[in-house]
């Protein structure tokens, strides 16, 4: 069984096809990234498997339920968004443990998990600064760890470096390919950078590749 399967799904906005039958199977533990140019609907295809964006035709499921018609909060994904999304009123540690809060944590474990994943993505004593203190790598380092301190079942990441220097982008590549692998994270990377795809996945695609006329042609 997959932990991701995305069936033939297919999307389009004013009459204008985004997504034509896209498939992806996923297992458990993958990190699949998919590239393509700006405008091809690789963002589309992560919306529709958080749920914001209902497919027209085709389906979604996740540990083999489907998800299609379930609401984006109880899908259990998560998502990093390429502006971070913090929260600006509160502190790194709230924005990590807001999540958990939202699934009815207590207080003290949440604090407890927060500060883990904290450690994990290389801010351990962070959790007591403004998230507006941070420098552009430490908030995407801050995203991360919020989106995955729920442990979702898959997590979704929409161009996650991007905006930093190439130094600081490739250091950050390498770690967030180790977190996602230490953690045993199921997780669709969409770029269009293909040694950032390189350095994070275990499988690259090209999303015209997702089509059904042409088979997946993995790197």
């Amino acid at each position: 069984m997959s932990a991701l399967d995305v069936r033939e799904v297919a999307v389009a906005f004013d009459g204008a096809e985004v997504l034509d039958g896209v498939s992806l199977a996923m297992a458990s533990g993958e990190v699949a990234a998919v590239l393509g140019p700006s405008g091809s609907g690789k963002s589309t295809l992560l919306r529709v498997i958080a749920g914001i964006v209902r497919p027209d035709r085709g389906s979604v499921l996740i540990d083999g339920d489907d998800v299609t018609d379930v609401p984006t909060h109880e899908r259990r994904v998560g998502m990093v968004f390429q502006d971070n999304q913090l929260f600006p009123h509160r502190s790194v540690a709230d924005n990590v443990a807001f999540g958990l809060k939202m699934a009815g944590v207590d207080r003290m474990t949440r604090r407890q998990q927060a500060d883990d994943w904290l450690e994990r993505v290389g801010l351990a004593g962070f959790g007591a600064r403004s998230v507006v203190d941070l420098s552009g790598g430490e908030a995407k380092r801050v995203a991360l760890a919020r989106t995955l301190a729920p442990a979702p079942a898959v997590v979704l990441l929409d161009e996650p470096l991007t905006g930093l220097d190439r130094e600081l982008h490739d250091r950050l590549a390498a770690d967030l390919a180790h977190i996602l692998r230490s953690s045993g994270t199921t997780a669709v990377l969409v770029t269009h950078d293909r040694d950032e795809a390189a350095a994070v996945a275990d499988r690259t695609l090209e999303l015209a590749d997702l089509r059904p006329e042409t088979p997946p042609r993995a790197e």
